[in-house]
């Protein structure tokens, strides 16, 4: 493909990919109004991020069969269909419990873009330029959430919390029309394919048994998790606690967004010395030492609002460097499955997600520590895993190269 074609193509997938950070960003802001608004408390608002995320995680298995069977573009339509009509209903939202089931609506529909990005990388780019699109993709998605919680601070405060979700369904329609003019097709439909629930599960199950991918998306999914805890815990630690205004809040959160930009980046340029495994092994140890200083610091009161931003800040880098080269190594054996396993891998990351967003609202107690401490424990969780699939899978360092295509 020509230049432009190539930074169109990955502007279109990472656009795709936004549509979900968007989601969970831009409304953040607007917790306290929200919860005021609908006569609530903070805690049950944060539910309806984690009824978004149990939303992502249980749609993503719906597209994975659908996008091997029909092609990429027709689910993706039907999923970013219903997310618009979604998000209108999240505006129109009078009580928590209402505003609770659009966002599970809103995730159902808004995830197809999800599973469709990752599995047009497979199809689009060969297997050993994979990474490289991943972080260009990743790249791309940390920018979201330097924008949407700004925008959705100033917008809560302009114009109330319900033109949030009038926006985020303006954006995907025209996502959608550049998605039906500029994005090529990918893998078409495949009528050998079958919907049955048997064939479903067996072509799950294939997926299942491949060591790269179980290793890789427990690995990835684990520790990708913690920015979960981060966005779930944080409006409520920075707003409540530390008193920050919606529009100081979306601020912060841009800032600590760059982290997320920098080291996907930085990932280009550790592919050309190192293997993806061993640049998860640094993310992960990196994490870990940061994360243990966090948890004690909050624990023992060393920081104040500006040191928990540096902590913070220290902890996201380590994100660019495990997502993308997991992503990409539970992607490299397949092909005629790589939907499915798109599906799997994904509905696992958000699964967690949504475990680790409720986590942090259960373990409520007005600090800071259930945030730090669950975004800690995602990351050293995940580097034992790392080192358990590590000593079990068969050639593990060579797996990228020598798995067969599925």
């Amino acid at each position: 493909m020509t230049r432009k074609q190539y930074f169109i193509i990955i502007l279109i997938l990472g656009s795709l990919s936004t549509i979900s950070p968007f989601s969970i960003d831009m409304y953040l802001p607007g917790f306290p109004a929200i919860a005021e608004d609908l006569n609530t408390t903070i805690s049950k608002v944060q539910l309806s991020l984690t009824a978004y995320l149990i939303g992502i995680s249980a749609g993503q298995l719906l597209y994975g069969p659908l996008l091997d069977r029909f092609g990429r573009k027709y689910p993706l339509y039907a999923g970013l269909g219903v997310y618009i009509v979604a998000s209108i209903g999240c505006a129109l939202a009078h009580s928590s419990d209402m505003l609770i089931a659009m966002r599970f609506l809103q995730a159902v529909g808004g995830c197809a873009g999800m599973v469709a990005g990752q599995a047009l990388v497979r199809d689009l780019f060969p297997v050993t330029e994979t990474a490289k699109v991943f972080s260009w993709l990743i790249l791309v998605i940390a920018v979201s959430p330097m924008i949407a919680p700004t925008v959705g601070g100033y917008m809560t405060a302009a114009f109330g919390w319900h033109s949030v979700f009038y926006v985020l369904a303006a954006i995907t329609l025209f996502i959608l029309v550049g998605i039906l003019f500029a994005l090529p097709q990918g893998k078409g439909p495949d009528p050998s394919m079958s919907l049955k629930p048997k064939a479903v599960l067996g072509n799950f199950l294939t997926v299942l048994r491949n060591p790269q991918f179980l290793v890789y998306t427990l690995v990835g999914g684990i520790a990708s998790a913690a920015p979960f805890a981060y966005i779930s815990g944080s409006p409520d630690v920075f707003m409540n606690i530390y008193k920050v205004s919606e529009q100081e809040y979306g601020w912060i959160f841009a800032v600590l967004s760059i982290a997320m930009i920098g080291s996907p980046q930085f990932n280009h340029l550790l592919l050309k010395k190192l293997r993806s495994d061993q640049i998860i092994k640094m993310g992960l140890v990196f994490q870990t030492v940061v994360g243990a200083l966090m948890v004690t610091g909050v624990y023992a009161g060393w920081y104040g609002k500006t040191g928990l931003i540096v902590v913070l800040f220290l902890f996201l880098l380590g994100q660019g460097l495990t997502a993308p080269n997991a992503s990409a190594l539970s992607l490299a054996p397949f092909s005629k499955f790589a939907g499915s396993a798109s599906a799997l891998g994904g509905s696992f990351r958000m699964g967690i997600g949504a475990l680790v967003s409720g986590a942090v609202s259960v373990l409520h107690n007005n600090t800071a520590l259930p945030m730090v401490g669950v975004m800690t424990s995602c990351t050293i969780i995940g580097i034992l895993i790392y080192f358990m699939g590590q000593r079990s899978a068969t050639n593990y360092r060579n797996l990228a190269s020598t798995a067969p295509e599925l």
